[in-house]
């Protein structure tokens, strides 16, 4: 009974072998049917899935004006630690003090693309971006600060 079995799985296999041998073969003679893309030419025609997910970044308005409001909501929802909030402290002009975002820290090296962070945003701030040439030399450069120098909350939003 083993035997026949293996005997089996042997036919079986070569079966499968056969299967994908015919398949290479028919691209091979039918050239007019491309299958593989060729990056990097493609960049100007490559379409990425809507799911895509590249990286974390903070949209600006025309205005220099973003949505966080510094809650750390996203702090808290990352599994790994990869973005870390900076707060300050702002004086409004009625002369509260208001938490403001100082620089919102994102270490693109330890980033899982799971999405935790856009997903937690009450104010969508951050959303995940389709860009995925993130080969560099230096480690550092993957630490990227998404807030833009100077840039503000913007208005209405708490």
């Amino acid at each position: 009974m083993f035997i026949v079995k293996y005997i089996k799985d042997v036919f079986g296999a070569l079966k499968s072998l056969f299967v994908g041998l015919r398949r290479t073969g028919y691209y091979f003679t039918h050239h007019k049917e491309i299958i593989t893309e060729q990056y990097p030419d493609n960049r100007d025609t490559l379409v990425l899935s809507e799911r895509f997910k590249g990286e974390v970044v903070m949209p600006h308005d025309e205005k220099n004006e973003h949505r966080c409001t510094g809650c750390t909501a996203c702090e808290l929802a990352c599994p790994n630690g990869t973005i870390k909030v900076v707060t300050k402290f702002d004086i409004t002009p009625e002369g509260k003090k208001k938490k403001a975002i100082d620089k919102l820290v994102y270490h693109l090296e330890l980033c899982t693309m799971c999405n935790l962070c856009v997903v937690a945003c009450p104010s969508d701030a951050i959303v995940m971006a389709p860009t995925f040439e993130h080969s560099v030399f230096d480690r550092s450069k993957l630490t990227k600060v998404l807030n833009n120098p100077g840039s503000k909350i913007m208005d209405g939003v708490e």
